[in-house]
């Protein structure tokens, strides 16, 4: 079973939700604070984070925001916000702090189900022990940037990007197809892999956050109302 943590402080949420999850092998463990899960995600390995955006000792943005800036193997973990209401603010800074997708409360379990099962297919931990040298073929290459599929790592001139589950893929994404051109909901269907509520602003602060964190290289191109493609040329 894969396991999430829950980061809320309604304690009458975490049981009954735990065993409807428990119909889809996901286990779910709950804390109340944010001080909590930091001990549990130091001693334990969880596959996602469920994260309240109102809790006690700090809200639930900050601690997205410490998780994503910090060194921690935990670093790169899907993180699922829950919003107290569908507040178009709380969904753009959740996605600007690194979350990659959004539930207003109050919401319905089967909803949470699958968009858990959604990140969880398409941002995979790093595993354990990974390859020693991963063979050449796993490496896309460009003038100025370097993707390595196996290890999930992306570099540049300066060196290793530091990006987020969601960051990554849509950059693989773009990179596997350069001068293709992506639109928005193209986008949002693709790294979903689901049906859902289309937010294209939510692509344009995706997008915005991957160029800053692969600058100076420009990697992306804006095609206007038409979406994005990837722009360099491949290295020879």
């Amino acid at each position: 079973m894969r396991r999430l943590l829950l980061i809320d402080d309604d304690e009458a949420l975490a049981g009954p939700l735990a065993q409807y999850l428990a119909r889809f092998d996901l286990q779910l463990e709950a804390v109340t604070r944010p001080s909590q899960a930091l001990a549990r995600l130091g001693t334990e390995r969880f596959d996602a984070l469920i994260l309240d955006g109102m809790l006690p000792e700090m809200d639930g943005f900050e601690f997205c925001k410490r998780l994503r800036a910090g060194g921690e193997p935990w670093r790169d973990m899907p993180v699922l916000m829950l919003t107290a209401r569908g507040d178009l603010t709380d969904r753009v800074v959740g996605l600007e702090l690194g979350a990659d997708d959004y539930l207003p409360k109050p919401f319905e379990p089967r909803e949470l189900a699958a968009r858990l099962q959604t990140i969880l297919r398409r941002t995979r931990l790093a595993p354990v022990a990974a390859p020693a040298a991963p063979p050449p073929s796993t490496r896309l290459c460009f003038d100025g940037l370097e993707i390595d599929t196996a290890r999930r790592e992306v570099r540049c001139a300066n060196g290793l990007v530091e990006l987020t589950g969601t960051e990554y893929e849509l950059l693989l994404m773009l990179a596997r197809e350069p001068g293709k051109v992506f639109s928005r909901d193209d986008i949002l269907n693709r790294l979903r892999g689901q049906e859902a509520e289309l937010f294209t602003r939510a692509v344009d602060i995706l997008v915005s956050r991957l160029r800053r964190k692969l600058e100076p290289v420009q990697a992306l191109k804006t095609l206007r109302n038409a979406g994005y493609c990837f722009a360099l040329p491949e290295k020879r």
